[in-house]
This record gives C-alpha cells, structure tokens and sequence, in this order.
C-alpha cells in the first residue's frame, strides 16, 4: 500500500508542475516579468477577473442591482413538480461552494501571500459574481427537460453554442468527471480528518488514525454516500436542504463570537489587508504578485465563478426566468467569499499567530492546524477553546460533504451526457466510490497526502479554461434575456427574446 502512495504522490508532484505553469504563465518568463506592473499578472488571473470585469460592464454591474431582487426570489422560492425550487439549487451550489477550501483555501492563501491576499479574493469575487451570473443565466437559457427534472449546464451549453456539436458535450462532460474525480480523495481525506478531530475534542484523547472510530467513520461515509448522491438530484437537495443552513449558520455563530470578544483587533485586521494587498512582508514572499496570485487563485477555489461547476445546479432549477437564477448564484459567490471566507480570514489573521513566539511553528504546520491555532489564540480559556474547536471541527466535516455530494450527483448527470447505458453509469459510480476510498484510506493509514490538494489547482484552471471561452461565445444570448429581464413587461421569455431556439422556454410559456 506504501508503495501505491509513493506513486500517487510522485504523479501528483509532477501534475503540479503542469498546474503551476497554467497558473503562472506568463509570469514565469523574465521577459515578462520584469514588465512593471502587467508582469505581475498572469494570463490566468487576466482571464478570470478581467473576464469579470468585461461582464459587469456590460451588464451595468447586476451583481449590485440585482443583489436585493435575487435575495426576494430565494426568500419567495417554492417547490415545484419539475425540477428543484431555485432556493434548493442555491443550496445545492452553497453546498459545493462553501467547502474545505472555505478554511483550508484562505489560510494557505494568507499562509503564502500574506493577509493581502484576501483583499485580492474581495476583489476577484465581486467581480466574479458577474461571471457566476453569466454562467448561470446561460445554462438555465439552454437547459433540457428529462421527466420530472431540468439537466444543463456547462456541457449542455458548450454543445448547444458550438452548432450542435456531440463532440464538444461529450467532451465537456468527460472534463468534468475528471474535474471531480481529482477532487473526491481530499474530500473524502477531510472528511475523515474532520470525524476523529471530533472525537479527539469530545474524548479529549489523541485517536490514532487506524483506530474503530476511523474505520466505522470510513463504513458509514461510503453507505450514506451510495443511499443519497446515487438516489438523483432530488434526493440530494432534501440532504443539501438541510445540511447547508446548519454549517453555514453554526460557522458564522462561531466565528462572529470570537470576532467579538476580540473586537478590539478589528482596525488591525483591516489595516493589515489594506497595506499588504500592495506590499506584503518579506516573511510571505515580499511580492505584490504573490499576494494577488494567492488571492486569485484560493479565490477561484472557494466560489467557483467562471469554472462552469455551478452551471448543473443552476440548470437544474424551475426559474421563472433565466436572469432569476442568475441573480441568486451571484448571491452564492457573494456568500462564499465575502462572507465565509472573510470570516475565516478574520480568524487566521487576528490570531497573528506569526507574530508571536510560535511564528517559525506556524508556517510548518498543516493548514487546518493553523486555523485551530489562531482560533485558539482567539478563544478565552480552556473550555471555550474546546467549543470553537469542536464547532470549527463539525462544519469542517459537513462542508467535506456536501461537497462529495454535489460532486457525485454532477458526475452522474455528465455521465448520463455521454451515455445513459446502465453498465456505464455503474462503472462511473464504482469509480467515485473507489476514488473517495482511496481519499479516505490516505487519512487511515497516517498519511498527510498534501499533494491531492494541489491537484485541486489543477482540476480548476483546466475547466476554467474550457468554460470562459463559451461564456463569451455565448454572451449575446445572455445579455439578450437580460435585456428583457429588465424590460420587466410582463411577457415570457421565449426563443424570440432569446434570439436562439430555446425549446423548455417555449414550453414553459404556452403552458402559462
């Protein structure tokens, strides 16, 4: 077993490579670099927050004028007998959105770059929520119908904008599995983590990783996994339902109260994420590059905005009108990042742990340990310090799985893209089980398999690259159906509105 684990990480090595230099590119030329200003910018980081940039112009910055309508669409949401209400696809998105990236993803981000890098997530998540809009517009414009459910997003829409092409679909979709599959071993991984971090804090014990708990851990995991993603997206939302207003509300409780009782460290937080956007300390790197890749890139983690991953919730909503769905996945980036992962920030960078005695220490650890440990230089007294890690623990674990369960129900929809035969589909299911196994097994056998976290880089520059392209392709049609969203006159969003045959419209509007 050893050795499978020496080669796994040996390929997860060279695979960062390859990640590092599509993230990098072209910055990691001299000839580039040394060009002021531009040479900190990679031509990812371009593409991902100028693309934002571009859409909120031409949008006239919807994310902002919208933000208050998209809340009344979630707060007037219903349940309706084809597809899911667009408050259970809000939760569906929130629940791969808001995940271990929401505490891991910024503390590596502030780790590297410094607390800077958090004012560059603000940025590219303000702007990607124009993006999120896009994206999620386009794929409820070009969704289908199958039975009692909506299916689309971004294999459905990059068949449909590139003439029709099954090519193309099967491509996508095929990106999108393998997207998810390099994904599945660092959930499964933290959700394990999170299960004996909980029984360590109740038991006040160390628990050894090969422990009955770890492995009764292991056995429940795989059973409810295989009784709720594999039931349809509908029997995920009514888990998803549930689950996400719990760890949302829970980690925001708790991370607020220990804002609070260290409300006097607020200026300095500010201070600190203002000043080192532009000049980080020489212990992050010293670069103002650095803090801004950082930002971009764990920014890009956690909400998601131009990746086209949230684009299969999104479809799969009974919106009223394309836009409607739109307006509330940009609420979802809103969320992600300026709310949770600021949260989080705060944690990290007001424990200033590096400041203190334990500064070498700190930058040693793993990532997890160095957000328990801020919080615990933020929490007052044993007991208390034992909640906040008990809560931090259990929110951890819940945001490890519901990601696993938005991942497995997207797999199985792109997988019913490339083909519905029932041997196929099974095969694709084994594989999520063996992957998430495998996760697992990492974490049981005492390993720190940091490197699967980095294949994460990977699987979202490599998809990000697929979908921004559609979105521009395709931008016409959305900005078409935002221009009669704005007219706001009364009339149904059709194939004439849409300029594009769009056949679930059409159908919706005779049925009116």
């Amino acid at each position: 077993m050893q050795a499978i684990f020496d080669a796994i990480i040996a390929i997860c090595a060279k695979i960062q490579v390859i990640s590092d230099l599509f993230w990098d590119f072209p910055t990691n030329f001299d000839w580039y670099a040394n060009i002021p200003i531009l040479g900190n910018f990679s031509l990812a980081i371009i593409l991902l927050v100028g693309s934002g940039i571009y859409f909120s112009c031409r949008l006239k910055f919807i994310q902002v004028r919208k933000f208050r309508y998209g809340l009344n669409v979630l707060k007037n949401s219903k349940a309706t007998a084809v597809g899911i209400s667009p408050l259970a696809a809000f939760f569906l998105s929130t629940a791969m959105r808001v995940g271990p990236g929401n505490i891991l993803g910024v503390t590596g981000a502030i780790s590297v770059g410094g607390p800077g890098a958090l004012f560059w997530m603000w940025v590219s998540a303000f702007f990607g929520m124009a993006t999120a809009f896009t994206e999620s517009t386009m794929s409820q414009i070009f969704k289908e119908k199958k039975g009692d459910e909506y299916v689309g997003g971004l294999s459905y829409y990059g068949k449909r904008l590139l003439k029709g092409s099954v090519i193309v679909g099967t491509v996508l979709s095929v990106i999108y599995i393998i997207y998810a599959l390099l994904c599945f071993p660092a959930q499964g991984f933290n959700t394990i983590s999170a299960v004996g971090q909980i029984a360590e804090t109740v038991t006040g014990n160390p628990i050894p990783t090969n422990s009955a708990v770890y492995w009764v851990a292991f056995a429940v995991l795989m059973i409810v996994i295989v009784i709720v993603s594999f039931g349809g997206i509908k029997k995920v939302t009514k888990m998803t339902d549930v689950l996400v207003p719990v760890m949302a509300v829970v980690y925001v409780f708790t991370v607020i109260l220990l804002i609070l009782v260290n409300f006097t460290r607020i200026p300095w937080f500010f201070y600190a994420v203002f000043t080192q956007a532009f000049k980080p300390e020489a212990v992050f790197g010293g670069a103002f590059g650095i803090a801004l890749a950082q930002g971009v890139k764990r920014g890009l983690m956690s909400n998601e905005a131009g990746q086209g991953t949230m684009t299969m919730a999104a479809a799969a909503a009974d919106a009223k009108h394309p836009c409607d769905q739109g307006c509330i996945q940009a609420i979802g980036a809103f969320l992600d990042t300026m709310v949770i992962c600021t949260l989080t920030a705060f944690v990290v960078i007001m424990g200033r742990v590096w400041l203190t005695g334990n500064a070498e220490a700190w930058f040693e650890m793993g990532k997890l340990p160095k957000f328990l440990a801020s919080a615990t230089e933020l929490a007052p007294g044993t007991t208390f310090n034992t909640i906040v890690s008990l809560l931090v623990s259990v929110c951890f674990g819940l945001f490890a799985f519901t990601c696993l369960l938005g991942f497995i129900s997207f797999t199985e929809i792109c997988a019913n893209r490339i083909s519905t035969n029932k041997t196929f589909i099974a095969v694709i299911r084994v594989l999520c089980l063996v992957v998430i196994a495998f996760g697992v097994m990492t974490n049981i056998a005492g390993l720190d398999l940091s490197a699967l976290w980095n294949l994460s880089d990977f699987a979202n520059i490599l998809i990000a690259y697929c979908n921004i392209p559609l979105l521009y392709i395709g931008f016409k049609y959305v900005k078409n159906a935002t221009d009669h969203f704005e007219k706001n006159d009364g009339t149904p969003f059709t194939s004439k509105e849409a300029g594009i045959d769009v056949p679930v419209w059409d159908e919706k509007a005779k049925n009116l």
